[in-house]
């Protein structure tokens, strides 16, 4: 049995996933998409790891209760509001995450963490959770990103990136 980072997992384990990477958001409501756009960079960025799933999870998340009960580690994508410029990345982690999802940037933000506590009073809650948001520009009907968000993207990427490589050494 190997420890990283709180996950468990043992040696050559790879029949479900040790880690979901979610990536939320609208795409047709410009900024609002940046999740789902990070999910299609991660899943063309030939990362391969058998113990990772990248999911586009849109704008439903309680569509993925089942899918998100019992994993070892979660990392959820998608713009959020923090008070910084457009384009600039956060990273929350476990206890702040549900905060965070407070200073909602979309509505689906409210069933994100209705899916968290959820999965708590389910007792399937991942041992780690993480949010790494981008602060969103514009938020109205149009199917590309600004050009503050679209420049984070790839920042974005090697953020989740090096977060995986972080939980799963």
């Amino acid at each position: 049995m190997t420890q990283a980072a709180g996950l468990n997992a043992q040696e050559g384990d790879v029949s479900t996933p040790r880690l979901l990477v979610v990536g939320f958001g609208n795409i047709l409501l410009g900024d609002e998409g940046i999740g789902v756009r990070a999910i299609e960079a991660l899943q063309a960025s030939g990362f391969v790891d058998p113990r990772v799933t990248f999911i586009d999870g849109g704008t439903s998340a309680m569509d993925l209760l089942d899918t998100l009960a019992g994993v070892d580690a979660l990392v959820l994508i998608d713009a959020v509001r923090s008070g910084l410029a457009p384009g600039e990345i956060v990273r929350y982690a476990d206890a702040a995450v549900p905060v965070a999802l407070r200073m909602r940037a979309s509505s689906h933000q409210a069933g994100i963490a209705e899916v968290l506590a959820s999965l708590v009073l389910m007792e399937q809650a991942p041992g780690v959770v993480v949010l790494i948001g981008v602060e969103p520009l514009v938020l109205e009907m149009g199917l590309t990103l600004s050009p503050p968000v679209a420049a984070a993207l790839p920042g974005l990427v090697t953020m989740v990136l090096e977060e995986i490589r972080r939980l799963l050494p």
